[in-house]
């Protein structure tokens, strides 16, 4: 048995709930289990539960755990542990902490998902060493956040790194959070998604479909888009190729207004692709910074932790947290 405990990091998403039992940055064990946003609230939290008491009872041999932390999609208040808004889950001021603490009988630090994977890669990963690194993930929707001066930016309510609802074209798509035009809207998996189904029923041919139905996928994965694009599928390389677009605007934005040295991009779709999706988003990005000098040294990389940067990074903000420490 070890002598020192471990964290417990869970990176709850809109399609997944992967957690894993972590110490200084190495996964013990892990499991994982399908969110299901539409049972509801209530529901969700059984599963976050469930998966948790799974990684407990297989790492019971590996010492106690010291804490949970949850990184969960949206605007979070990481003093009540509350989400205050998260569209791809159909949450409003829940209080997840709250709820998980009593069921679990451990301190639970609540954050927002992206910013744990931010601190993850920061910590362990593709932004190792550097002061300042923004994250941009991709998958059920766009998430971001950001370390500036070697600390992660919460912001002022705790709502700081949204960058998937950065609007780039005004007036355009809508998107899940109610307005016109986010990035998100153009370049996460649901909205790809969308994108070929318009193009479908255009009368555009795409063998998109039959591969989701050969995979048994409810919806666009990450698997589905790189079968697609291996087999020259127009549409889904038409769709790609926008979302590599808007993600690159994006980009440019993000190094014009924080300067980082590093960009990483995680997430489900960048996990498969790697550098033939990040690539094309760093030539679009560079066309469009405002300063030039030394843009060379600017990084745009993929995440070097791949699905593991969420739990990751939540075993580091549980470790940091005083949280934990609270009678």
């Amino acid at each position: 048995m070890a002598d020192d405990g471990y964290f417990i990091g869970v990176d709850l998403g809109g399609t997944s709930i992967l957690a894993a039992a972590v110490r200084q940055g190495n996964v013990l064990v892990e499991e994982k289990k399908k969110t299901r946003p539409e049972q509801g609230p209530d529901a969700v939290v059984e599963r976050v539960e469930a998966v948790i008491r799974k990684v407990l009872d297989e790492a019971e041999d590996e010492g106690p755990a010291e804490a949970v932390c949850i990184g969960a999609p949206g605007a979070v208040d990481r003093t009540s542990g509350v989400v205050r808004r998260a569209p791809n889950l159909g949450w409003e001021n829940f209080p997840l902490g709250e709820h998980l603490e009593k069921r679990l009988g451990l301190p639970v630090i609540v954050d927002n998902d992206v910013n744990v994977g931010v601190v993850g890669e920061h910590v362990h990963g593709a932004g190792r060493g550097a002061l300042h690194v923004a994250a941009i993930f991709v998958g059920t929707g766009v998430g971001g956040g950001l370390v500036v001066n070697g600390l992660p930016v919460d912001g002022f309510r705790g709502a700081a790194g949204e960058f998937g609802h950065i609007v780039v074209k005004p007036q355009g798509r809508l998107c899940p959070c109610g307005r016109e035009g986010c990035v998100e809207a153009y370049s996460s998996k649901t909205a790809m998604e969308a994108m070929v189904r318009e193009k479908i029923d255009e009368g555009r041919q795409s063998i998109v479909l039959d591969v989701m139905r050969d995979k048994d996928k409810d919806g666009l994965t990450s698997s589905v888009i790189e079968k697609a694009l291996e087999e020259k599928d127009e549409v889904m390389g038409e769709v790609v190729r926008t979302a590599q677009y808007y993600l690159g605007l994006l980009t440019a934005d993000v190094v014009n207004a924080f300067d980082p040295e590093v960009i990483v991009f995680g997430g489900g779709v960048v996990e498969r692709l790697a550098e033939s999706f990040v690539n094309p988003i760093a030539l679009t990005a560079r066309e469009h910074f405002l300063r030039r000098e030394g843009a060379e040294r600017i990084r745009i990389v993929p995440a070097a932790l791949g699905d593991h940067a969420g739990t990751i990074g939540a075993a580091v903000v549980a470790q940091r947290s005083p949280h934990r420490f609270a009678g």
